[in-house]
């Protein structure tokens, strides 16, 4: 009796470890970088941040002169010229901080940018990976280029160049 007990119980736990759930894993650098298209977007990204960081930097040098002078002529200032121009040099930093903010806030201009240029490659990018997983009825995929501690994985498991070549970028 015992061993019919026994001989049930694993043969419940194969059917259980043969209908075990499928895991893939995908690196989404190593896609990313081999997409053309969001090299590109990425690279114009950069130089619009650092156009608009030249900028601010500007005005801060602008700034910082204006309080230099504004050191520089303090004794011979008058109260209300003092008061004066310390509201301005304020104002304008003021300014130049909405700027910042303005432009690379979390509501900023490079935020909106980067939306518009790479959400249409990441939509692309994860539909190919939906369309993968249904085919080879994954039930869940890794991206162990993310903060996950993931600390092995197989390489049979990496599906990245299979949805490259879905993508039509194939090595």
């Amino acid at each position: 009796m015992k061993k019919l007990i026994i001989a049930l119980c694993l043969l419940v736990g194969t059917t259980f470890a043969v209908n075990a759930q499928k895991f893939a894993m995908v690196d989404m650098e190593y896609i990313m970088k081999n997409i053309p298209s969001y090299e590109t977007a990425n690279d114009q990204l950069n130089q619009i941040s650092k156009k608009w960081q030249s900028d601010i930097d500007a005005q801060m040098q602008e700034v910082q002169k204006m309080y230099k002078n504004y050191q520089t002529e303090l004794v011979f200032l008058s109260d209300e010229m003092k008061t004066k121009r310390e509201e301005e040099i304020v104002a304008k930093e003021k300014a130049v901080q909405e700027l910042k903010r303005g432009y690379f806030g979390p509501e900023g201009e490079l935020f909106k940018k980067r939306q518009s240029l790479m959400k249409p490659i990441q939509d692309e990018v994860y539909t190919a990976i939906q369309e993968i997983s249904k085919d080879k009825d994954l039930e869940l995929v890794f991206d162990k280029s993310s903060a996950m501690s993931v600390i092995f994985t197989s390489p049979k498991l990496d599906i990245s160049d299979t949805v490259l070549q879905k993508l039509g970028y194939s090595k």
